[in-house]
This record gives structure tokens, sequence and C-alpha cells, in this order.
């Protein structure tokens, strides 16, 4: 790898990446981040935890993978809580990375299993499949009538068949279809559904848990992953899934056994929040008329999400965009290539219950005269 020469193309495409400056604290809107129920700055939520925390001497860390740590107990007594609201057992990740790459390659790791899953799935999902090593087809975007036919032309000529996509997708905000995604895996006996719900756990569906539980579809759905680091303002992920594949789970997934488990810490303010998160239906309510007024703000005619994109077109129109609106107060980060295809560059707005539709307003004519 030629580093310098790398580093060249990309500042000429106006694609470098670089870390962005901290602007908590800032009165700058952050817009670019994941906080869509506005938990991560809820004082009296933190200090409640706290005060918990220092009663019950909480472990700052695990100090060995989950199969060797001798702290067990905040991992167990959270896996209970997400089991019990799921109805299914639960499997604690350090991360949405870890749980995707992990699964996925343990469940994909001979040629003998097909992967067939939406071309716009995120690149954990991706990299899991390149880790496991099994062929993949992809499906257009949200085209379950492509999805079928490549099942129908090619799923029988495999063993198993391991059906992969996200609920609400995270570049453009909108949903897949969950029933289309069961009536395609009922379609092919012995299929697998595995359906990451990332961008939706906390913000949709009852109780916050996520759009296959709003379609009443989740003994349907194999494997269900939610993550802890968005709207539920922690650190990590689970899996949703039946004991068996819990158990093969934990004897194959190498990302849970070959890395130091989340601090037991964590792992308590995460079942902390998700207890809490349950019961935020009119956090939910006003993040759903804020998406609304954001799609109008944007002249977007979809169905309104808590994600929305604002389309440049190229890289370096992306990056002016932002710094047009970090100027007048707004942290709206560029999403460019490879993140998004070529030609789809955008700013990547992404909202919080936490905002006011008065704080979003000042949008309209900064983009309208950008």
């Amino acid at each position: 790898m030629d580093i310098e020469a790398t580093l060249s193309r990309l500042e000429a495409e106006g694609n470098t990446r670089r870390l962005p400056h901290d602007c908590s604290g800032s009165a700058v809107l952050d817009l670019s981040g994941n906080d869509y129920l506005g938990i991560a700055g809820r004082e009296d939520l933190r200090r409640s935890f706290m005060d918990e925390a220092a009663d019950r001497g909480y472990a700052m860390t695990a100090a060995a993978s989950r199969l060797l740590a001798s702290h067990q107990s905040e991992f167990e007594a959270f896996e209970r809580t997400l089991a019990d609201a799921y109805g299914r057992p639960a499997l604690l990740f350090n991360s949405g990375y870890h749980a995707n790459t992990g699964m996925i390659s343990a469940l994909s790791s001979d040629k003998r299993t097909l992967i067939v899953a939406d071309r716009l799935v995120h690149a954990s999902i991706i990299d899991g499949v390149r880790l496991g090593g099994a062929p993949m087809e992809r499906f257009r975007h949200n085209d379950y009538n492509h999805l079928r036919r490549i099942l129908e032309k090619k799923g029988r000529e495999y063993p198993s068949v391991l059906i992969i996509a996200e609920s609400i997708y995270s570049m453009d905000g909108d949903r897949a279809d969950i029933d289309a995604l069961v009536d395609a895996k009922r379609s092919l006996p012995g299929a697998m559904l595995y359906i990451d719900e990332a961008h939706a756990v906390g913000a949709c569906g009852p109780h916050g848990l996520g759009l296959v539980e709003a379609a009443g579809r989740g003994a349907d759905v194999d494997i269900v992953v939610g993550t802890l680091g968005k709207a539920l303002a922690g650190t990590g992920a689970y899996g949703i899934m039946s004991e068996r594949c819990k158990q093969f789970m934990v004897n194959k997934a190498r990302s849970l056994i070959f890395s130091t488990a989340m601090p037991p810490i964590c792992a308590a303010w995460n079942r902390f929040v998700f207890g809490h998160m349950m019961q935020m239906d009119a956090e939910r309510a006003h993040l759903a008329a804020l998406s609304r007024e954001l799609y109008s703000i944007l002249r977007l005619s979809s169905e309104p999400s808590h994600i929305a994109p604002f389309i440049a077109g190229n890289p370096r129109r992306a990056v002016e965009l932002s710094r047009h609106l970090e100027r007048h107060g707004f942290h709206v980060l560029p999403i460019r290539t490879p993140t998004v295809p070529p030609g789809t560059d955008r700013l990547r707005f992404s909202i919080s219950a936490a905002m006011t539709a008065e704080s979003l307003a000042p949008l309209r004519t900064l983009l309208a005269n950008a």
C-alpha cells in the first residue's frame, strides 16, 4: 500500500476523512449523532445511575473475554432483561460491528451457505460475510421481488440460505418491509432471516423494541440485532435469537470469544437505560413529529424518519454545505464515497427527541440559499 499516493488521491477527490472536532457543550446543534431519544443529555438518569453504581460497586473492567471473565452478573442480568422484553434469549456483544461480524461470519463459515443481502446493508454486515467466506448475492434495495427471484434461482442449490436486511437504513432513513422479508424467507424451506435494527431500537415499535416487534414477526426472524450506542446512549449491541442459536454463537462467534468483554458497569448502565427507554412513548411521539418537520424542511416526499439525507452530489459540495451549516450553528457532517455510492454524497441529518421544531426551523432558509 502506497500511503502517500492514497492520501494524495483522496485529497484530490475532496474525499479525505478526518476526525471531527469536539462540539459538545457548544451552542451548535448536533445533527450528526444518533442520540434519537435524547438520553445522552439526561442528567437525571445519569445521576440516578451513578448513585446506584456507587452503592453496588460495579466493576470498571471485565479484564477478560466473556468466556473467561470472573464478573458475569451484570452481563447476565442485562441479557435476562432483554430476553424478558423480546420473549427470546439474548446475547451481548461489545458493539454493533462486533455483533454483525461475529454472528454473520459464524453463520457463513462454509461455502455451502448462500448469503442474500440487501444492497445497502451496513459495512459491518459485508465484513462479516467476507470473514465467513460464503458466497453472497445482493438484491436491489428493498426490492423483494428481486430477492425472491434470487432465492428461486439459486437458493435451492445450497443446504442453507441466510437473508440479511436492516429495518431502518442508516444513510437514507427508509424502512424495510418486514412482512415481505418474512414471506421471502418462508418461500424457501430452511432459510434464515437476520435483521439489523440498529437505527430502529429505541426510536420505533412497541416500547421501542423496533420494527420486527411492531410487525408482530419476532418469531419469524431468526436473529434480530439491536445496538446500545445510539438511541440507548450506551455501548455495545445484542442479538435476539433461539437458545440453540445463542449456544452456537457462544462457540463460534470469534468477536465474542476473542475480545475482552465490555466493562460490567457499562452493561449495568445499558440495563438501567433500557428499562427507562421502554417507557419513553412520549419521546418517541415527539421524535416522529420532528421527523415530519425535518422532511418538510428538506422537501422530502418519502415516509418521514429520524434520519434524512440532503444529497449534495459530490464530495466537495457535501463538505462545503457542512461548513456552511456549521457557521450558522448546525453540526451536520458530510457523508461521502465509499460510505455512499458515487454521486450520492450528502449531508446526513439525524435528529433527537431533545430537539424542538423551533431549533430546526432556520435550516429551511439556510438550505434554500445554499
